[in-house]
């Protein structure tokens, strides 16, 4: 779907998810899509997808986002490996809930930082900056929606298969190319 530049974003819960390799931290958004808030932390491993997909009943969302770690050249390597299979676990145990994978670059760094100057220990950040992440990863993501007009990331086909085509806006007064459709008609 694609979206107007310059309209609020797309109403709706959305989760996202900071996969690591002991914990998943986890943060949603408000209905109108302003305010990514932690929600919980959930341990990796046997079960761990099944509790995303009550977490996403649970709190009602039209989609989970999920951190694809990149290199700060763009590049992925083998934990952006890990996160694709990831996703495309969670998106096949999911479907028919969209799963998008949106960068993380700076998101645990970004939550370590507000964490330790909001006067949390070490200690403290350990527990909660995985959820923290996922906020900030969710917060980027509000933002680039509200700045583009796209909704941010890279969409999984239902059932975790290869990627769908990344979503592209036409210029007004622009002829469509096949294979893509107007903002509005």
């Amino acid at each position: 779907m694609l979206l107007r530049t310059g309209l609020p974003v797309r109403q709706g819960v959305r989760l996202a998810v900071d996969p690591g390799s002991v914990r998943i931290g986890v943060a949603r958004c408000d209905p109108s899509g302003m305010l990514a808030s932690p929600l919980t932390v959930v341990r990796r491993g046997k079960g761990d997808l099944d509790a995303l997909a009550s977490l996403a009943i649970a709190e009602e969302a039209m989609e989970i986002l999920v951190g694809l770690p990149r290199s700060l050249s763009g590049r992925e390597g083998p934990a952006a490996v890990t996160a694709r299979q990831f996703a495309a676990d969670l998106a096949a145990r999911v479907a028919p809930l969209p799963v998008r994978l949106v960068d993380e670059r700076f998101t645990t760094a970004t939550a370590h930082d507000a964490l330790r100057a909001g006067g949390h220990d070490s200690r403290a950040r350990r527990r909660s900056v995985d959820s923290a992440a996922a906020a900030v990863l969710l917060d980027a993501a509000l933002e680039s929606e509200r700045r583009t007009g796209l909704a941010p990331g890279e969409l999984l086909a239902p059932g975790g298969e290869r990627p769908v085509p990344a979503e592209r806006p036409v210029p007004a007064g622009r002829p469509e190319r096949p294979g893509h459709a107007r903002a509005s008609r």
